[in-house]
């Protein structure tokens, strides 16, 4: 299955400029916008418990709590108008750009966002810096010599990795590095210690698929008529392949790249909450805890425009390296 994702990602782009890539994009990201926040408006709706209570405790703390607090809030708020009167106001908000007022804080959406997404774009940045480090480079190195000693070895890491989810490699990263060695801190912010561990639980999932995606396509390249002919001309091993094997090599691994954005997107959630990493992850797990209802469809809203943003990213870089598609 990721195979044909991985055709499907690279073939998208073929026959199109990047002019071409950002209209459909365009209309990608207001449909994504509408279904998301329309989506977690609903779900905070059918949620068991008291909306007014669960608002009154995360302003003002759960000891602290009475029903006349709760009412307060319930009539300052005006929870009790019907749905689709709520669910409407929003659209129209929507439509305007306007994400409202966390209902907890009362500052605007846009502002906490904006803090929060800072935090998690420069830590999922450190991710898919170190997974591109980690990954692609053994699977260069394994599709090289397909079925040798470091192509088994990479491939039982990578099924490893693959079959655990983030929270447990997190957990087992804390064990080690914090817990037994003392090296990392487990969890907080401030100093770039504090990244490591996260980073390295999200890299170490995308470094496990995308050595596999690299070491398919590299022994795709290095059983290919052209690479065999660079060889016949003369060209040694080293330059055949940085001439001809590692940027057609390149394009499938930075394809799937978009397919894996999926998992970034959906780890960072759990990581981020794991280590106390103040982003916008962390931010979705706090706001549905206390029903801060524009809160979650602002950050539900960021996550999904992300995803359609950083695969339009992927098919510009596909469509620029790949001359058979600016041709085409």
């Amino acid at each position: 299955m990721s195979a044909t994702l991985t055709q499907a990602a690279v073939s998208r782009v073929r026959g199109k400029g990047v002019g071409g890539l950002l209209l459909p994009r365009l209309f990608q990201a207001g449909l994504v916008a509408w279904m998301v926040g329309t989506l977690t408006f609903v779900l905070t709706r059918t949620l068991p418990g008291d909306m007014a209570y669960r608002i009154a405790a995360g302003r003002y703390g759960h000891d602290m709590v009475n029903t006349a607090a709760a009412e307060a809030v319930r009539a300052e708020l005006a929870l009790e108008q019907p749905a689709l009167t709520a669910y409407f106001g929003w659209l129209w908000d929507l439509v305007q750009f306007d994400l409202g007022r966390s209902l907890v804080s009362g500052a605007p959406v846009v502002h906490e966002l904006w803090h929060q997404l800072g935090h998690s774009l420069g830590l999922a940045a450190s991710a898919v810096l170190l997974s591109l480090l980690l990954g692609p480079p053994l699977g260069l190195a394994a599709g090289l010599r397909p079925g040798g000693a470091l192509d088994r070895a990479s491939e039982v890491a990578a099924s490893v990795l693959r079959a655990l989810p983030p929270f447990a490699v997190g957990l087992l990263l804390i064990l080690l590095f914090s817990v037994t060695l003392g090296w990392l801190p487990a969890a907080g912010h401030g100093r770039t210690a504090h990244s490591v561990l996260p980073a390295l639980t999200l890299a170490l999932a995308l470094a496990a698929v995308s050595s596999r995606v690299a070491r398919n396509a590299m022994a795709d390249v290095s059983q290919s008529a052209y690479y065999a002919f660079s060889r016949t001309k003369g060209l040694s091993e080293r330059l055949s392949f940085l001439r001809h094997g590692l940027r057609n090599a390149a394009v499938p691994v930075i394809a799937y790249l978009g397919v894996q954005f999926v998992t970034l997107i959906e780890g960072v959630v759990v990581v981020e909450t794991l280590f106390a990493w103040p982003g916008i992850g962390h931010a979705l797990v706090h706001a549905i805890v206390a029903r801060d209802v524009p809160m979650i469809q602002g950050t539900a809203l960021v996550m999904g425009l992300l995803f359609v943003a950083l695969n339009t990213l992927v098919d510009i870089v596909c469509h620029l390296l790949d001359p058979r598609r600016r041709q085409a």
